[in-house]
């Protein structure tokens, strides 16, 4: 199907689905994927409708997730029509508000209080009656991993690491694997984080961008909102969040445990990040998405080091990948 034909279709759908309404799109930013979002203004009100490609995206999994999540008591976008053959959705409109565009040092406090107080509603869903979560396995998780390799390391930088340092990666790799699969199991949302939660009416938090839950380790949502991978903030700035949680959430390791835990989430995370952000350039032709790539290796170097069994990981990067990296012709964007 020719873009020309899409787009007519699309247009096409909208005027079925609003009778007698003059049909106003406005272009909105999308996100990495391969959905495109629009602005309709209608006369009364506005909505959010989507083009959403069914052969490259799993529009399923959003609306069966949507009706979860919101009988969960989350604030999740309605579906107010939804055309599953062509991938054509409309959703209510929350408007502009990011999260991440409310946070700086005065404000971090009150809103990640509030953002991770959600978490307990997204792990405690279950959508396996309408669709059953993936599972965040072994390799699963491996194979995120191997994005870094593929995408950053080898395409991106052209760099070609020893035999012995592929072994040792691979040992890293198997190191977070492991930490990842010993945590407590529940519903992940995935991509939670400041960009993905929208501040509404009455100072409530709206999750979006949810399709790609699974059931996977209890402190992915936190880390990923956390140790946000567009954002970085002090140490002593989100190490109360991670106590808070810990203690509210019970969780039955020490703290010491759990903070381990945490930190090589973030690691995976960040791996498995800074390969996407690369392989959404060369695949995707999407440049601005280079920018992040130094702030994800950061957290990398800075956490891999503070365990000796992983000081390769911090070694490589800070030596052979950091300063492949910064040797390229884009400036990264400053973050606060």
């Amino acid at each position: 199907m020719s873009a020309l034909t899409r787009k007519q279709k699309f247009e096409t759908w909208l005027a079925h689905s609003f009778p007698n309404e003059q049909i106003n799109i406005i272009p909105l930013s999308g996100d990495a994927g391969f959905r495109v979002y629009y602005r309709l203004i209608l006369a009364e009100t506005s909505y959010i409708v989507v083009d959403a490609p069914p052969e490259k995206l799993n529009n399923l999994a959003f609306v069966s997730l949507a009706h979860c999540f919101r009988a969960s008591g989350l604030v999740v976008p309605e579906i107010i029509h939804y055309d599953e053959i062509n991938g054509f959705m409309c959703l209510s409109d929350f408007g502009d508000t990011l999260l991440s565009e409310k946070l700086n040092k005065s404000t971090i406090t009150a809103l990640y209080e509030k953002a991770i107080k959600l978490l307990p509603k997204i792990q405690q869903t279950s959508a396996q009656e309408q669709w059953p979560l993936p599972i965040y396995d072994a390799p699963f998780l491996q194979l995120e991993m191997e994005i870094f390799s593929e995408w950053l390391v080898i395409k991106h930088l052209n760099i070609t690491l020893t035999s012995d340092e592929e072994k040792q990666l691979r040992q890293c790799f198997n190191l977070l694997t492991a930490s990842a699969l010993e945590q407590p199991q529940v519903t992940v949302h995935r991509d939670f984080h400041s960009r993905n939660l929208m501040l509404i009416d009455n100072d409530d938090i709206a999750v979006i961008d949810f399709q790609d839950a699974v059931t996977g380790p209890t402190t992915y949502d936190l880390v990923s909102l956390l140790r946000d991978c567009y954002v970085r903030w002090d140490d002593e700035l989100i190490e109360p969040h991670i106590r808070t949680y810990y203690l509210n959430n019970k969780i039955e390791v020490s703290y010491q445990q759990f903070k381990r835990w945490f930190d090589l989430m973030g690691l995976q995370r960040h791996i498995k990040a800074s390969g996407i952000f690369a392989r959404l350039y060369h695949r995707d032709n999407k440049p601005g998405y280079l920018q992040d790539i130094p702030l994800t290796l950061s957290y990398i170097i800075d956490i891999a080091a503070r365990y000796p069994e992983l000081t390769f990981l911090s070694d490589l990067v800070q030596s052979k990948i950091m300063p492949s990296v910064t040797k390229l012709s884009y400036q990264p964007e400053v973050k606060i």
